[in-house]
């Protein structure tokens, strides 16, 4: 299996580079089972597609606002990005610098304060901040908002609401999860009165999950770690909704990572800890019954994941579908509602 049987062409002109100014008039791509015709909504109509008793799982992370400028005591500019907040105001980063620094290197923060670089271990340096204040606290005032590469522009003041889902409460992430950015308050609260339950996990999104993969074979490939907590809550409620007939609906391709981290010997436990989970087809998805997802780069571990989940073949007619009907692709885009498929002869 290589990594080009999950490529499709996407003009640059889809790629979405702001928020609509409403949460739930993303358009959403209903993907049915079988080979039932695709069906062009929007994500305030997900109530006719919900029922009640059914279950969504959220990812309650919030984004660090992770992006910070600074100078190298030679004078050379540095961007660095907080990967992972560590104790004692420390934190793995990446760093953008025309030369690499060095332990022991020091950089003045534009925002105050300076950071010193302790180590580094393959992509990610480890730095400790001297900042007058915990590290996390500190950055809600210093730092910026992280957007991902494939965004163009500088992020501005909006983008420190929008690119955080409502319920969004777990400080960690740095990027979100945004299949959550379709909710607003008053989708949840139709939701809520038609029965639908609502559960959460935290699964902080990494910098890597942007990381393109670099080989060619998908088995060779090496996911990056990422902390999780499924709660013991959360899987007593799954088990009462499916004894009772009801559906788990994962909101996001990091609930899968997590709910399926979580699984042993086909059961759902509580689980916290770290994942390198990597879900590709020929892999079958137990945790969920259907799944609520943004649309995913070519050739990415994500594009894979929903292909394992709903059927490569389906998948890439669904995203066929998408660029020939103007759909709006990736994190501020639009979004799409998959139902499982019988596991393909291929995978």
């Amino acid at each position: 299996m290589k990594k080009s049987d999950f490529h499709y062409d996407l003009p640059p002109e889809l790629i979405a580079q702001a928020p609509l100014p409403e949460r739930s008039a993303s358009r959403l791509l209903v993907v049915p089972p079988g080979d039932a015709p695709l069906a062009d909504l929007h994500v305030r109509d997900l109530p006719e597609q919900l029922r009640a008793g059914d279950l969504l799982v959220f990812n309650d992370t919030r984004v660090i606002p992770a992006r910070l400028f600074g100078q190298k005591e030679t004078g050379g500019r540095v961007e660095i990005l907080i990967e992972r907040l560590l104790p004692d105001n420390r934190a793995h980063a990446q760093i953008g610098a025309s030369k690499s620094p060095k332990p022991g290197g020091r950089i003045a923060l534009d925002a105050g304060g300076q950071c010193e670089v302790l180590g580094r271990e393959g992509e990610f340096y480890e730095l400790r901040f001297e900042v007058g204040d915990a590290l996390d606290s500190w950055l809600l005032k210093a730092g910026r908002m992280p957007l991902p590469p494939y965004i163009t522009r500088e992020p501005g003041q909006d983008d420190d609401e929008r690119y955080q889902t409502v319920f969004a409460r777990e400080l960690g992430a740095v990027a979100a999860p945004t299949a959550g950015l379709h909710f607003d308050e008053a989708l949840l609260e139709r939701l809520k009165a038609q029965g639908v339950q609502f559960g959460h996990i935290t699964l902080h999104v990494g910098a890597g999950t942007f990381q393109a993969m670099r080989v060619d074979d998908v088995r060779e490939h090496r996911m990056h770690s990422e902390w999780l907590n499924v709660g013991a809550e959360l899987v007593q409620q799954i088990r009462r909704t499916r004894a009772a007939g009801g559906r788990v609906i994962a909101v996001g391709t990091t609930v899968v990572r997590a709910l399926e981290s979580a699984t042993r010997e086909g059961q759902l436990q509580p689980f916290a800890g770290e994942t390198r989970i990597f879900i590709f087809p020929g892999y079958r998805i137990t945790s969920v019954d259907a799944l609520i997802t943004n649309f995913h780069l070519p050739e990415s571990t994500l594009l894979m994941l929903v292909s394992a989940f709903a059927g490569k073949a389906r998948i890439l007619q669904a995203y066929r579908h998408a660029v020939a009907q103007g759909y709006r692709f990736f994190s501020y885009g639009d979004a799409m509602l998959l139902f499982p498929q019988a596991q393909e002869a291929s995978a």
